[in-house]
């Protein structure tokens, strides 16, 4: 069984910038692995734990410096890392990037059997660039996964959180699905797990390898552009401390509040 885990590479909330198109400047950022993303990363580990003959290969779409969180994937138990880079993809959109990775995919791993995304990214919170993947792939895909129940050779039943509760489906392979966080312990790399990954060959896919265009990908690519983008005000309202019932019953006339005696 061949899965493929998209991870990403979002800035440290405490150190964001733009760029003069108002996309978030990911080189030469402080940055660290999207927190869903690792959650992804440890269900194709317990799938691994629970198949046979199941290789993970992490996959990233970023700068260069993207390269690091691939090495961390592997730390921790995935087999591969490969890294989706070029200047041209700079600024896409979820749409673009969705499109490009998909790309890629086609392009080094056509035989895939299982894609694994977090829901979210911090970075952008819009839970888009999975599904988008699944379309450019024409595959089944199941969002909002809470716990993987069974893996077989041709298909994985799982639980999904729905706004009624959860359901539980059966999705045959190939498909592509986007997990949430749960109350498990993500993994920490082992002394053999980091000597691989500093050791382990890292390939590298650019616009000339995927089969795409230049204005299919990047700013040129995407229909969707930020206008504005701003660190809101961090404004403390003041506060008053009420220490008995009297003051509160007070107070509350002051405001105009009708209270029944």
């Amino acid at each position: 069984m061949k899965i493929l885990v998209c991870i990403k590479q979002v800035p440290d909330t405490a150190d964001i910038k733009w760029t003069e198109n108002n996309t978030i400047q990911r080189e030469g950022v402080e940055s660290v692995i999207n927190p869903f993303d690792i959650y992804a990363i440890e269900t194709a580990l317990e799938i691994k734990k629970s198949c046979e003959n199941v290789e993970i290969t992490a996959l990233s779409m970023g700068p260069l410096q993207a390269e690091e969180i691939l090495r961390k994937a592997i730390a921790v138990g995935c087999d591969n890392g490969v890294l989706v880079s070029d200047k041209k993809f700079a600024g896409a959109d979820t749409y673009s990037t969705g499109k490009t990775i998909a790309a890629a995919i086609k392009t080094f791993c056509p035989d895939f059997d299982l894609i694994i995304c977090g829901q979210f990214a911090t970075d952008g919170d819009t839970a888009q660039t999975g599904p988008t993947i699944a379309n450019n792939l024409d595959i089944p895909q199941v969002t909002y996964v809470k716990q993987i129940n069974s893996c077989e050779n041709n298909s994985i039943t799982l639980e999904r959180e729905t706004e009624e509760g959860t359901e539980t489906l059966k999705v045959h392979f190939p498909a592509l699905i986007c997990v949430l966080q749960n109350d498990k312990e993500p993994q920490r790399p082992r002394i053999n797990g980091i000597i691989k990954a500093q050791k382990a060959e890292i390939q590298t896919l650019t616009l000339n390898d995927i089969g795409l265009s230049s204005d299919e990908v990047g700013i040129k690519g995407s229909p969707t552009y930020v206008s504005k983008a701003f660190r809101p005000e961090n404004k403390r309202e003041k506060c008053v401390i009420i220490n008995t019932c009297d003051e509160l019953f007070e107070k509350l006339c002051q405001c105009g509040v009708k209270i029944n005696e």
